[in-house]
């Protein structure tokens, strides 16, 4: 019931626009693999591809050693989870569960014990007899998952299930997606648009932009170690930096404030640094490090985010635990050093991270 997927450059078109281009992947069978962008990028076309409701311009798409491309949707064998749940208004929520078993010519005898199993499954089969109308968002999601899963499909395709609900439940439903892909074992194919959500419920994340994949890995590696611009911004939040690169010293040489970091996998002298919020320290101007004055400060409770402008006019964001004894006032100078070990180092174009090569023999 789970199967390996792999496409071979596939090609989307719709007239002249390209959506999607020579894009390839192999998901492993009972990973929960999700595909990442901004709106348009062309994840959601890619999912369709999957599941047959696009054709195909170009490129090769298997389950296993199948190829699908000219397969009818029907004999795919995939379960779907859309974003607005697509539930019978007029059916029970066990009639819901039931319709695709009934579809499928299943037994009458074991239609009503295997619709419970997976109401059951996603602890809702108190409310077996309830109408869609008197369900929660979440209960609503979570029907439309047991009618996709009861089927026994050999892939789920979950196209933002949760971008409906409200933050609370949206968390509760991730857990419950994860948890419950796992105890099945099928093989997920999962679409979004939120970064949070896609780290917390990934095996492995596809970041895609303009139908192109820019990076493909887990969500740590992804996060600690994107493999451009594009994905360290997208990726939570991050300072861009312009700096130079003294190959004979191995050190970077940001505003005057000099470390080592040694060998890049391309000996170029100017650099992007790419640093996150939280990877700066903040102290008083007498302490080591460059300048800076605070432009403003947001207190939100457990952190502090403060906006600060360096002698050469660049903007930064800092993120620091909050603190009685220890805050910067607005108009004040200070100092500021980075963590080192947190830093990635792009080409100046931003196209590519010049310390992978570093990260992936260190992870050998």
């Amino acid at each position: 019931m789970s199967v390996n997927i792999k496409i071979v450059d596939a090609v989307k078109k719709y007239g002249e626009l390209t959506v999607v281009k020579d894009l390839s992947l192999d998901i492993k069978e009972k990973e929960l693999f999700t595909l990442l962008g901004p709106s348009g990028c062309g994840k959601t076309t890619l999912l369709r591809m999957i599941a047959g409701f696009n054709t195909i311009e170009g490129g090769q798409f298997y389950f296993n050693e199948t190829l699908i491309n000219n397969m009818d949707v029907s004999k795919r064998n995939i379960g779907m989870v859309f974003q607005n749940y697509a539930i019978f208004p007029h059916y029970t929520v066990k009639q819901n569960v039931e319709f695709g078993l009934k579809n499928r010519k299943v037994p009458k005898d074991q239609v009503s014990a295997q619709a419970e199993e997976f109401l059951d499954l996603m602890q809702i089969l108190e409310y077996k007899d309830r109408m869609p109308e008197k369900l929660s968002g979440g209960q609503q999601q979570r029907v439309a998952l047991a009618r996709a899963l009861v089927i026994k499909p050999d892939v789920l395709l979950m196209d933002e299930p949760l971008s409906n609900l409200d933050a609370k439940l949206r968390l509760d439903m991730r857990h419950a997606i994860r948890e419950i892909q796992k105890e099945v074992g099928i093989t997920t194919v999962y679409v979004t648009h939120d970064q949070e959500e896609a780290m917390a419920i990934s095996d492995r994340i596809a970041v895609m932009n303009h139908g192109v994949i820019q990076q493909v890995d887990k969500p740590e590696v992804i996060y600690h170690r994107p493999s451009n611009t594009f994905v360290a911004t997208f990726i939570g939040r991050t300072n861009l930096i312009e700096a130079t690169f003294e190959t004979k010293k191995g050190e970077i040489d940001c505003f005057g404030y000099k470390f080592t970091i040694g060998e890049l996998t391309e000996q170029e002298k100017d650099v992007l640094l790419s640093v996150r919020p939280q990877d700066f320290m903040i102290q008083s101007k007498e302490e080591d490090g460059f300048e800076a004055k605070v432009i403003d400060s947001v207190f939100l409770g457990l952190n502090t985010h403060y906006m600060v402008e360096t002698l050469e006019k660049t903007r930064i964001e800092i993120i620091k635990e909050s603190s009685l004894s220890n805050r910067f006032e607005k108009g004040s100078t200070v100092s500021l050093k980075i963590n080192e070990s947190k830093i990635n180092v792009f080409s100046k174009d931003g196209e590519r991270n010049l310390l992978l090569k570093a990260w992936k023999s260190l992870k050998s």
